[in-house]
């Protein structure tokens, strides 16, 4: 008994560190849907290992009800996981999510197989994954590497790496400060649009030189 209350603890400090909004612990008990779905799934996986495969999916369809998070039995969450607001999460049966991992609202960890065996992505430690952003098949996703909102993923990405857009591309191989600034990341785009516009130019100034010759 003492070893689940020391859990929860750690869980519920974990929140403070990560979100600056939680005012109490019995605020993140009573309100926090992501809080309440990680442990809800503690149960529902512990079924699931028993091969109560009906009962752990009976716990995490209520759990989806409740807190919009949907989490299959099968899937394995590590130590202080947080799922901030959490709406739209879903994590899929063979997922694996490291420690201290952070997810957003919408985030997905999908398939992309039939096959019965590992079909979902494996992240690392304290990997965030942005609002929306999709993470798809049996793929690895680095320690502290960060999935920018919005972009979907379809290949492994390494230790420290930052990834935008769709598909993914990786634009920064080390982590940012602070594991919230998953907002400040490079625009790919945009250094190919100023490459372009500053090969114009030289063009242009060529022209001019060849010109007046």
């Amino acid at each position: 008994m003492l070893k689940i209350f020391k859990i929860i603890n750690e869980e519920i400090e974990n929140i403070f560190d990560k979100d600056p909004a939680v005012k109490s612990k019995l605020e993140v008990i009573l309100c926090y849907p992501g809080f309440q779905a990680i442990m809800l799934h503690r149960i529902s996986h512990f079924f699931y290992r028993k091969k109560f495969f009906v009962f752990a999916r009976i716990i995490s369809h209520i759990s989806r009800f409740f807190t919009g998070i949907e989490i299959h039995p099968g899937a394995k969450i590590g130590k202080k996981v947080f799922i901030d607001h959490g709406m739209g999460v879903v994590i899929g049966e063979t997922a694996i999510v490291g420690n201290g991992c952070l997810l957003y609202k919408g985030a997905v960890l999908g398939g992309v197989s039939l096959s019965k065996g590992k079909r979902h992505p494996t992240l690392g430690e304290n990997v965030v994954v942005g609002t929306n952003a999709i993470v798809l098949g049996n793929i690895k996703i680095g320690n502290n590497a960060k999935i920018a909102a919005g972009s979907v993923v379809l290949k492994n990405v390494p230790h420290h790496a930052t990834v935008v857009g769709i598909p993914g591309k990786i634009v920064k191989t080390k982590s940012y400060r602070s594991i919230l600034e998953h907002n400040i990341v490079p625009d790919p785009f945009s250094h190919v649009i100023h490459h372009i516009l500053n090969e114009i130019k030289e063009l242009k100034e060529e022209i001019k030189i060849s010109k007046k010759k």
